[in-house]
């Protein structure tokens, strides 16, 4: 079966997204299939954090439709849409420094009133994924490793159950030993039945996670299909990346 068949949990149909005077997203259409993950891929300045903030409603869309679980929610507010199951890890992390990093988890926790509150089960899980959160869970987040913070803002986003989650470039100057961490938890959130849409610039971690993919270029999507298709076809990759998969071993 193709990894195509599974049926659209989020689709974006002809999105334009301006912020300011600038015309950022230019007509976005996406489909991202539930329980999967899916690659946005692009160079630098191509729209892909814009579409996420945009399907969070951080920014607001000034034409087409978002769509999740076939809900229309181009102008729901974030808090909304973050209570329908969607959670966001961006670019900055988006972590409190001066707070612990079990307080951090407890704001993240909207269902808890204290750390007491927060499913033990779910907890343990999040610190077998990531044991720094267990080690350090007492320390302000300010004093974390780049990847530790990372790690806190993975945790942050499932600390509840989220049936999507969107990550913006999560391995972005990680050492090598924390991106495999990263890959492993990704993939058990993955078997855990969530749906991942993930911007990433490292095309070998991409490739190691993705189902599907789709590539940005100028505020549009210029192709779309499976992860396994893109790898097979260095010319592909060139001509819409403009460098290989293979290159990024």
């Amino acid at each position: 079966m193709s990894v195509r068949a599974a049926p659209p949990l989020l689709s974006l149909a002809g999105v334009h997204t301006h912020i300011g005077a600038y015309h950022i997203l230019h007509g976005v259409d996406l489909e991202v299939p539930g329980g999967q993950t899916t690659l946005l891929l692009g160079r630098n300045g191509a729209g892909k954090t814009t579409t996420l903030r945009t399907i969070m409603g951080l920014w607001s869309a000034s034409a087409g439709q978002v769509r999740f679980r076939g809900e229309v929610i181009t102008k729901r507010a974030t808090p909304d849409i973050a209570r329908l199951g969607v959670a966001y890890v961006p670019e900055n992390m988006g972590i409190f420094s001066d707070l612990t990093v079990r307080e951090n988890l407890l704001l993240a926790a909207r269902g808890a009133r204290d750390a007491g509150a927060i499913d033990a089960g779910r907890l343990r899980w999040i610190e077998e994924l990531f044991p720094a959160m267990k080690k350090f869970r007492d320390h302000p987040a300010g004093l974390l490793s780049g990847g530790q913070k990372q790690m806190l803002a993975v945790s942050r986003a499932i600390v509840e159950p989220r049936e999507l989650i969107l990550i913006d470039e999560p391995s972005k100057g990680l050492a090598p030993s924390i991106i495999r961490n990263m890959l492993d938890a990704f993939r058990q959130l993955k078997a855990a039945g969530a749906t991942i849409l993930l911007v990433e610039q490292n095309f070998a971690f991409a490739r190691e996670l993705g189902d599907t993919v789709a590539v940005m270029e100028d505020g549009r999507i210029v192709h779309a299909g499976s992860m396994a298709a893109l790898t097979a076809d260095e010319a592909l990759q060139r001509r819409l990346l403009g460098l290989s998969l293979g290159a990024h071993q």
